[in-house]
């Protein structure tokens, strides 16, 4: 029932079908699987490990774990080579003071 929401989250949700043995698809003939789970599989793989050491979190912080998780999987760069993606990212996206 979780995926009936993506749409309304402004996400695409495709899938396949593994009872017929279907493991990738490629929807457009370029050559190139665009619908698999390894992608979704590594990503909470990645997730998982991230949150380990924790041990916990509370349900209210979620969304800014998952979202802190996100932007750092999307920048794809780690320790000091973050800092600086990571403050653009904050800085062009932090509410302007009218003030």
């Amino acid at each position: 029932s979780i995926y009936a929401r993506v749409p309304a989250w402004g996400y695409t949700h495709v899938t396949v079908n593994h009872g017929d043995r279907e493991w990738a698809r490629d929807d457009d003939g370029d050559g190139i699987n665009e619908v698999h789970v390894n992608t979704i599989e590594g990503v909470w793989s990645l997730l998982r490990s991230w949150l380990r050491p924790h041990r916990g979190l509370s349900q209210r912080w979620l969304p800014l774990y998952l979202a802190f998780f996100q932007a750092m999987h999307n920048i794809r760069r780690r320790g000091f080579s973050l800092l600086g993606p990571m403050l653009n990212l904050l800085l062009t996206s932090a509410p302007r003071n009218p003030g």
